[in-house]
């Protein structure tokens, strides 16, 4: 019987820690190291920032910089703000946080559900700019009377947080068996404080850290701090810098990874739909990671952990949202057929315009006016012997009127090639050139109708 929950606690804040280490079974599959995630989505606010909330509110107390009444402020991805304001909803706590505009929503809604006063900020900044989240809330500290900036960034009080909870939970969940502790930075308390404690307890286990493909962190690593990379834009929320943080032991760090967002949101929709662990994009970023270390180690016997560091319900309206995920080329289209295509356009022997062999071209052009074409195939029953394009015809034509009582069998061109409605629409547009405007489609064995080069531009702009 589980030991957790079995008594009654005095205030949500004693629920915060010891949240599950679950192993992945299917995304895994043909792995044999184990690949365990500590699943920190289980804390009370969503995320593993409601570890730092409190310890950071109480040692602004100890050292009399919060009094009652106080304001804390910080600049936030989202989740420190909300395990802040969990501890200042109970302590009486004013909070006003900053937050870049690329972050969800969801996040901006939550933490005015929880009372905080919230300043949307332009991502594309500089660190050092007086728009920049960080710096601006570090202003309206020092202007704000009884404030306290909660100085994430730079505040000892978060790695010491990981440090005491996360890294004994991780070293007494695996029995000290933990081979590999795969993480990200975003101020790397995280990285920074279960790392300490976990090579205190076994100097062989490997902290990998992992880093957004426009971060910096991997290659300051990887330069040893001497290099100066320039940061570019980013879609995965909470993780990466385009500064080191103070609170960020880049000394701790045994290999540093960069992937990019895309293969990180698709990591997280996988571990939502084929583990039932509903996380955010930096989970995804982790565990893509852990999975390569774990092929990689290709050892039954070690212990690969992964951190799954929120949940899913921040990112509604972004990676676990189609049209926004397909409008940021981060999603393949479902594979269309051009039956697919037919079933748009209307299709059918009846809907198929042709020309007989016999045919005047004069007919032709005015069959090709009236239903809005310019190309026909030329029909001999179900078969395709030829095609004739407007084009074609109005250039000879002009050049002599007595083309136009010539029949569509003297002057057509090659037949039109022929596909299967289960063809992809991708593949279509490989046939469809200058000299082939045209594809007649069959399905099981019979003309179903035809895609022309522009039905299939339409088609492909609608969706």
């Amino acid at each position: 019987m589980h030991e957790r929950n079995r008594r009654p606690y005095d205030d949500v804040l004693q629920t915060i820690g010891w949240t599950p280490l679950i192993r992945l079974n299917s995304v895994t599959r043909g792995i044999r190291t184990p690949v365990y995630g500590k699943a920190d989505f289980f804390n009370p606010g969503g995320s593993v920032k409601d570890r730092i909330g409190l310890p950071i509110i109480e040692q602004a107390e100890r050292e009399g910089k919060l009094k009652p009444g106080g304001t804390i402020v910080e600049g936030t991805s989202g989740n420190t703000g909300v395990g802040l304001a969990i501890a200042a909803a109970l302590k009486g706590y004013r909070c006003i946080f900053t937050m870049p505009d690329k972050m969800s929503q969801e996040k901006v809604r939550l933490l005015k559900a929880f009372g905080a006063e919230v300043i949307i900020t332009p991502t594309a900044v500089a660190y050092d700019h007086p728009d920049n989240y960080v710096v601006l809330a570090r202003k309206i500290a020092a202007e704000t009377p009884n404030a306290i900036l909660a100085d994430q960034f730079y505040n000892q009080a978060n790695p010491d947080a990981h440090e005491a909870t996360t890294g004994p939970e991780l070293w007494e969940q695996t029995e000290g068996r933990i081979t590999h502790f795969v993480a990200s930075a975003g101020t790397g308390g995280t990285i920074t404080g279960a790392g300490r404690y976990l090579k205190s307890k076994n100097p062989n286990i490997k902290i990998i850290a992992g880093d957004p493909t426009g971060s910096i962190l991997a290659e300051m690593w990887r330069t040893k701090g001497l290099g100066h990379p320039e940061g570019a834009p980013y879609k995965v929320e909470g993780i990466g810098q385009d500064k080191v943080p103070g609170t960020l032991d880049l000394s701790l760090v045994d290999d540093y990874r960069t992937v990019s967002d895309k293969d990180s949101f698709a990591m997280a929709r996988r571990l939502t739909r084929e583990e039932g662990l509903f996380v955010g994009g930096s989970a995804g970023l982790i565990t893509h990671i852990a999975l390569q270390v774990a092929r990689e180690v290709d050892d039954p016997n070690a212990c690969v952990v992964t951190f799954l560091c929120d949940t899913g319900e921040r990112y509604l309206s972004k990676l676990y949202n189609d049209e926004w995920m397909r409008e940021n080329q981060m999603l393949e289209p479902d594979r269309a057929t051009l039956g697919d295509l037919l079933s748009v356009k209307g299709s059918g022997p009846a809907s198929l315009v042709g020309a007989a062999p016999g045919m005047l071209v004069r007919q032709a052009l005015g069959l090709m006016k009236l239903h809005d074409v310019s190309q026909l195939p030329v029909m001999d029953g179900e078969k395709c012997v030829g095609s004739v394009t407007e084009f074609q015809l109005t250039t000879r034509g002009l050049e002599s009127t007595k083309f136009l009582d010539a029949t569509c069998g003297e002057v057509m061109d090659e037949p039109f090639p022929e596909a299967n409605a289960d063809l992809s629409v991708e593949q279509t547009a490989k046939q469809l050139t200058k000299a082939n405007p045209a594809v007649l489609v069959r399905r099981d064995g019979k003309l179903a109708g035809i895609v022309t080069r522009s039905d299939l531009l339409s088609y492909l702009m609608a969706r």
